[in-house]
């Protein structure tokens, strides 16, 4: 499932690869690792989306559009300006990015999942507001589409609201 349209006062879930379409009081969740979660939202409209994107490159493959940083971005640019955003008043937060294994070298897939989001959001001229990335801890993520807050828990740390 690659978007969620929510009742009222609902939440979503938001797995690996997917995107969740959020507005008013609905909430959106997910859990993140290397992964990012990229939250994009209309803060006059108190409409957003959050993505759970997983690789930086989809390199021509097909899948669901929240799986990649080249995709997902673009695809909620997409979904909420259809749902009456102003693209050119879309900010962005993002959080994950972790090293879960504590390792150096050349496959740092947290990081390039970062720098491909921040890539893109900076291609489609979204304002990225605040991030919350790297570490070698998990996070579990909330995004809040009336208000715009980000909602960041990582074990052994207090809870961040960005």
């Amino acid at each position: 499932m690659t978007g969620l349209f929510l009742k009222e006062r609902s939440e979503a879930q938001v797995g690996m690869g997917q995107i969740a379409v959020v507005t008013g009081e609905q909430i959106a969740r997910s859990v993140l690792g290397s992964c990012i979660g990229v939250a994009v939202y209309d803060p006059r409209r108190a409409i957003g989306a959050m993505a759970h994107v997983v690789l930086p490159q989809s390199s021509g493959r097909a899948a669901s559009p929240g799986k990649f940083a080249d995709t997902a971005v673009s695809w909620m640019v997409d979904e909420l300006t259809k749902l009456g955003a102003d693209a050119r008043k879309l900010t962005a937060k993002i959080a994950g990015g972790a090293n879960m294994f504590n390792a150096d070298g050349p496959f740092q897939i947290g990081k390039q999942n970062a720098e491909a989001v921040r890539a893109q959001l900076s291609a489609l001229g979204i304002r990225l507001a605040a991030e919350h990335l790297g570490g070698v801890h998990g996070r579990k993520v909330t995004f809040w589409p009336k208000c715009g807050t980000y909602e960041i828990e990582a074990v052994g740390h207090a809870v961040v609201k960005i």
